[in-house]
């Protein structure tokens, strides 16, 4: 796949961003920028991290851009660190941000989001359910002019291995939520295998308040208020064993979210950022999207 362009961002999102966050170590783009940056959020995932970046790092050897992969510690009790430490000694590549504690995933993906290099920024589950060859899909949809591409679980002759009957009926009557108290027509919101331009992720991440497993979500209605060309993409995808994930708990959890995101838009609380000031794109993309 041809690495995206490393011209001045086209007007499609309004705007433009000061670039936050420390450079790639290594970089061909100017300003320090790279071509793509890899965002993991990571919580006690010694057992299933090294493979991934295994197999992203194989995948990276026939890109022809520049890259970095950040992957971000959500307070994990286990090896993670360590286990990613040692991969990140043999290739300069890797980042690890460490999050104050365990935050949530959404958290971690926003932290990661917001201190990358990459013109494009693609964000995958620790266990790349959705295998990282199925990026030149989502890549494809950017060339092709969209802005954000989300993968979708939503033709099941790509499924490979599929989660548990509950898991998929909770997961049909969460996205029937999402388009009535939303309005989204998404058919998987959830997938975890999204890519943005940067100019797209940094008008709406900053924004982003919810912090746990609804944030999909929040940033699918906060590019929609932004008019930002969002397409859903179906993907390879294989359920893997190990999901973090407590089906009751967090489930009830993501259907308050979902209120929440409505509650949110209600009350004006969109209209200006949750994120600290100091991690803040510059005036021009906060005003363009407010």
């Amino acid at each position: 796949m041809t690495p995206p362009s490393l011209s001045p961002p086209t007007a499609k999102v309004p705007g433009h961003a000061r670039e936050s966050g420390r450079p790639a170590r290594e970089s061909n783009a100017p300003n320090g920028l790279c071509d793509l940056s890899i965002i993991i959020p990571a919580y006690n995932e010694d057992q299933r991290l090294p493979g991934t970046l295994r197999r992203i790092q194989e995948y990276l050897k026939q890109y022809p851009g520049s890259c970095e992969i950040i992957v971000v510690d959500d307070g994990s009790r286990d090896s993670t660190l360590a286990s990613t430490q040692a991969l990140q000694a043999g290739d300069n590549r890797i980042r690890i941000l460490q999050n104050p504690g365990n935050q949530g995933k959404g958290y971690s993906v926003r932290n990661g989001i917001l201190q990358s290099r990459g013109r494009w920024l693609l964000f995958s589950d620790a266990d790349l359910a959705a295998p990282i060859e199925e990026f030149e899909k989502l890549g494809a949809a950017l060339e092709q002019g969209a802005d954000i591409a989300i993968g979708s679980r939503s033709r099941r002759e790509l499924i490979r291995a599929h989660q548990s009957s509950f898991r998929e009926w909770a997961g049909r009557v969460f996205n029937r939520l999402v388009i009535l108290v939303l309005g989204l027509r998404f058919r998987d919101t959830q997938c975890g295998f999204k890519l943005f331009r940067r100019e797209a992720a940094l008008a709406i991440f900053p924004y982003q308040r919810i912090c746990g497993w609804g944030f999909d979500p929040e940033l699918l209605f906060l590019a929609r208020q932004r008019h930002i060309h969002t397409v859903e993409v179906p993907v390879v995808w294989a359920h893997v064993p190990g999901a973090k994930i407590r089906m009751l708990r967090d489930s009830l959890r993501m259907f308050g979210d979902i209120l929440t995101i409505r509650m949110n838009q209600l009350r004006g609380r969109y209209a200006y950022p949750a994120w600290p000031a100091e991690t803040q794109p510059d005036d021009a993309i906060r005003q363009a999207s407010a």
